[in-house]
């Protein structure tokens, strides 16, 4: 890994956080050179195929398709649902996240050392896929920590306390330099755990703890001790959701088309359904509601995700052909519709403030 040169990497899911850190990085770091890539698995919804396209014409840049089987006349996914005899994927055996988005990505970096930039923002309290590989870095530039939580716990550990507090030494000196050494001196306790000494260190002084990590992590085998310097250590923003839309439209890249609400009637009322996440249109972490929204907005999907259940296997505890009964449409509608009464925000035009609840259900690889 010494001897070749540091990657840097950025995977577009065809959701909107990944678009906008895509976005934000060209914009406040154009001296990265960045790699990005999709992993497709050839059941992504149109509107994914264009958000990718606008990316990279803002990018300036093509993103690459990965594949995860590419000597198959059938697309990855339909390769992989033979090879398993039909069963399908579901929230306890998540093979599809495995086989068409993790494989694949380690194979396209093969043994080259990386640092992966991942979109999680800094309202989301999750850590996304951390790469078991050693040759893989994941930073998080959306948050305040951007270090993921196996290098903070590295870094702060009891036996790192001297090299946090030489690398604190080395550091230009400051008001705060004095407090800044108190916090890195103390050690994680009980009463002073992990979580609490690492927000104090970055209440403190977020760039300097930056620059702490950055030093220590010269005497390590991580990607970023190849480096001689890192963009994102003077890095101090926070961004959250509100922010990632508004990096979308003003950059004329604009919000994925399966965000905005549509109407739909259930006895007399109205109600608005859309699409919370990117990802494959079967996807079987969506609602109830979402399946109603394929099942009326793009049929010709819903009937496909349908014909997979053929051999038995379903999507859900409930099969498709039972969802869309008539009577159960109009059930899930007045639920959807019963929710969206107690959680409406009218100033937004995007479902997601309806769904933000599950949100963070799913794979990070897939819908960040």
């Amino acid at each position: 890994m010494e001897n070749k040169p540091l990657r840097h990497v950025l995977g577009i899911s065809g959701g909107k956080d990944s678009a906008a850190l895509a976005i934000y990085l060209k914009k406040t770091h154009p001296e990265l050179d960045i790699e990005y890539y999709f992993c497709d698995t050839g059941k992504e919804l149109d509107e994914t195929y264009n958000l990718i396209s606008k990316l990279e014409n803002y990018l300036g840049k093509k993103i690459t398709h990965v594949n995860a089987i590419t000597d198959s006349p059938e697309d990855s996914f339909d390769h992989f649902v033979q090879a398993y005899g039909g069963y399908l994927p579901s929230s306890s055996a998540r093979w599809c996240t495995k086989k068409l988005k993790l494989e694949p990505f380690e194979a396209f970096i093969g043994d080259d050392p990386v640092v992966s930039y991942v979109g999680i923002r800094g309202d989301e309290d999750r850590e996304g896929y951390i790469s078991h590989k050693p040759n893989v870095q994941s930073v998080f530039p959306f948050r305040r920590n951007i270090w993921s939580e196996d290098v903070v716990q590295k870094v702060l550990n009891a036996s790192a306390l001297p090299r946090l507090i030489k690398a604190y030494e080395g550091l230009v000196q400051t008001d705060k330099h004095a407090r800044l050494l108190q916090l890195a001196q103390t050690p994680i306790s009980r009463s002073f755990p992990q979580t609490q000494k690492l927000n104090a260190l970055l209440d403190a002084d977020t760039v300097l703890f930056n620059k702490a990590v950055f030093t220590m992590l010269r005497d390590t085998t991580y990607p970023l001790a190849l480096a001689e310097d890192f963009a994102l250590l003077n890095n101090d923003e926070v961004l959250v959701r509100d922010d990632i839309f508004r990096i979308l439209r003003e950059s004329g890249v604009g919000v994925p088309a399966y965000y905005e609400k549509i109407v739909f009637e259930v006895d007399g009322e109205q109600g608005e359904y859309a699409r919370s996440r990117s990802g494959c249109y079967f996807c079987f972490f969506q609602q109830k509601i979402e399946w109603v929204w394929l099942y009326e907005q793009h049929n010709e999907l819903f009937l496909k995700a349908m014909d997979y259940e053929r051999d038995g296997y379903t999507w859900m505890e409930e099969s498709l052909s039972d969802l869309i009964k008539p009577d159960r449409v109009r059930q899930i509608k007045l639920d959807a519709l019963a929710k969206q009464k107690n959680k409406k925000t009218p100033e937004s035009i995007y479902l997601l403030d309806i769904l933000d609840d599950e949100e963070e259900v799913g794979c990070a690889s897939c819908f960040i």
